[in-house]
């Protein structure tokens, strides 16, 4: 990398940290105090089969160490959680640091490889439509791909478990204690987070209209009227950009939908946690996994970011 690319790149990521570190404060803020003033009460779920009266909850609040007032439990979660502790889980009793990166590590897996997997159908689709239009071959692909973009996630996730692992015994019907069934067992739920969630089809769009866009232009006219390679005058502008630009904007809608998918599939990653700790009111565990959620997307914001500054410096300055 050219020294005088390393500058701009600096300070795209100061700026993009500082914004991260005023997003997370706003979004623990807001998850906490929603938290707290929500119905239910975590301690009498804590106390399910015993007689919840008052002073069993109060006494289970002082065992726990948990302030009556919730401004002071704001306070003192967040000095915690900067000096990287998150708290201890009402219902397991766990640290929640360890459950995060435990799950975490396999949602990470899931997302990542749905992504992959969208990437690998949606760019073939979208760059050959931009450049021959819509012909016999592309548009049975195209109309293939909104069809099951527009499918709802758990219906095509049950559809896929029948098929394939009840009807034809591709996949194995649970994940196992091996590595040699896991990874396999993985494979069905990255595919159908990949191509469900209407991601692939909204994909194919944008990539195929940027393309369109860029192939359009009179310095690509000018490259192609000189014999020189289209691609590699417009593949930063045509392809880097709107691939790294979509990735930003779907890891919201591919962590909601990995919600789904795993709760369908079993799956012990952040979204079944989450849907576990929703029900349980576990305090702790929702707001580190509204923590993370926010740190996985301003990562692909920032990535996103650093690839535009690569491709064009002067945008650091925008």
């Amino acid at each position: 990398m050219r020294l005088s690319a390393v500058k701009p790149i600096a300070l795209v990521m100061t700026r993009e940290i500082v914004i991260t570190t005023l997003l997370l404060l706003g979004v623990s803020f807001v998850v906490f105090v929603i938290l707290y003033f929500s119905p239910g009460d975590p301690f009498s779920v804590l106390l399910q089969g015993q007689m919840a009266s008052e002073e069993a909850r109060m006494g289970a609040r002082e065992a726990l160490g948990v302030s009556p007032s919730w401004y002071t439990q704001y306070v003192s979660w967040l000095v915690n959680m900067f000096q990287g502790n998150f708290g201890t889980s009402i219902r397991t009793g766990l640290p929640v640091l360890g459950e995060l990166i435990r799950t975490g590590i396999n949602t990470l897996y899931l997302t990542v490889g749905s992504l992959l997997v969208t990437l690998a159908i949606a760019i073939p689709i979208a760059l050959y439509s931009s450049v021959r239009g819509e012909t016999v071959f592309t548009w049975p692909l195209t109309m293939f791909a909104y069809v099951i973009s527009a499918l709802p996630v758990f219906w095509l996730g049950y559809i896929f478990i029948y098929f394939f692992m009840h009807k034809f015994n591709v996949f194995p019907v649970f994940s196992g204690t091996g590595a040699k069934f896991s990874w396999l067992y993985s494979l069905l739920p990255i595919f159908v987070l990949g191509i469900g969630n209407g991601t692939t089809s909204e994909v194919i769009r944008y990539l195929r209209d940027e393309m369109g866009r860029v192939m359009s232009e009179d310095y690509i006219r000018t490259a192609r009227a000189k014999g020189a390679s289209v691609w590699k005058h417009s593949f930063k502008e045509g392809l880097l950009i709107p691939v790294t630009e979509m990735i930003a904007a779907k890891i919201p809608f591919i962590l909601g939908g990995a919600v789904i998918v795993e709760q369908v599939f079993n799956w012990p990653g952040m979204g079944r946690m989450a849907w576990q700790a929703a029900q349980d009111r576990d305090f702790p565990v929702i707001m580190g996994i509204a923590i993370l959620a926010a740190v996985f997307v301003r990562m692909g914001s920032m990535f996103q970011r650093v690839v535009y500054v690569v491709v064009n410096p002067r945008a650091s300055q925008e």
